[in-house]
């Protein structure tokens, strides 16, 4: 069972070796203002760790945009278009997939960065999170051709640079158990979270925290401000902004 105790054995590993983890912090689904949004801006300011939220774009209200301006320090990123299922009955869901045609897809991808645009201005990054980390491979090499510069979904990349002008940073660690909608646990938790620090200390990829404000329990919060509170305290953890790990390829307006 892996403790808090085994996260400060990997993070002391990686300082004896004179170097540091790059772990960073990406919340998906925002759409709204709201209580739940404004606990996870609570903990981004009380812990300082910095934050990239990943906007619907069709959902997105004026609210949302009102209150993420007063929290220039958020990054922003795009989570597709609408956040809708295309996918038949018993295939995983998926938004961005070939279930339709793909000029279609892509075209709601670009009505999608319009739409952040409005709300937002420049402010958000030139970067894709597909809605349920799910993306159809043989449309990610359009994705340059069409404005953008990053990719984010879960798991192990399986390179850092997907086609040419695409940057790939992923999430590694998901605080729910989506089956039993409930927090993973403190244990289950840690150990996916030691073991891809473990597993980048050999591959040098960003490890990503990936929340959802909209879906935690009590559980869930308690462990996202835990976590936070002593990765800020633990030698050989980096703690890094979205834009500076996606770096000029994903700044906005690019």
């Amino acid at each position: 069972m892996t403790t808090w105790r085994d996260l400060e054995d990997e993070a002391a590993r990686w300082a004896e070796a004179g170097r540091a983890a790059d772990l960073w912090w990406r919340d998906d689904d925002a759409a709204n203002a709201g209580p739940s949004l404004d606990r996870l801006l609570a903990i981004h300011r009380d812990t300082g760790v910095p934050l990239a939220l990943a906007v619907v774009p069709a959902k997105a209200t004026a609210a949302l945009a009102e209150r993420l301006a007063r929290e220039p320090g958020v990054d922003l990123l795009q989570h597709g278009y609408a956040h809708v299922n295309h996918a038949a009955a018993l295939e995983k869901k998926i938004e961005l997939g070939l279930q339709r045609p793909a000029m279609l897809v892509l075209g709601e991808l670009g009505t999608g960065r319009m739409a952040l645009e409005r709300l937002f201005g420049r402010r958000p990054l030139t970067v894709l999170v597909p809605p349920w980390n799910r993306i159809a491979p043989a449309l990610v090499p359009t994705l340059p051709e069409i404005g953008f510069t990053g990719l984010s979904t879960f798991g192990l990349r399986q390179r850092s640079h997907p086609v040419k002008g695409l940057l790939a940073v992923n999430t590694h660690v998901d605080l729910i158990d989506w089956k039993n909608q409930r927090f993973v646990g403190e244990a289950v938790a840690l150990g996916a979270l030691v073991s891809a620090l473990s597993r980048a200390r050999t591959s040098g990829e960003p490890i990503g925290m990936l929340s959802h404000h909209l879906a935690m329990d009590a559980e869930a919060w308690d462990f996202l401000r835990s976590m936070w509170q002593r990765a800020t305290k633990l030698p050989g953890l980096r703690l890094c902004p979205a834009h500076g790990l996606f770096g000029a390829e994903g700044e906005g307006g690019g």
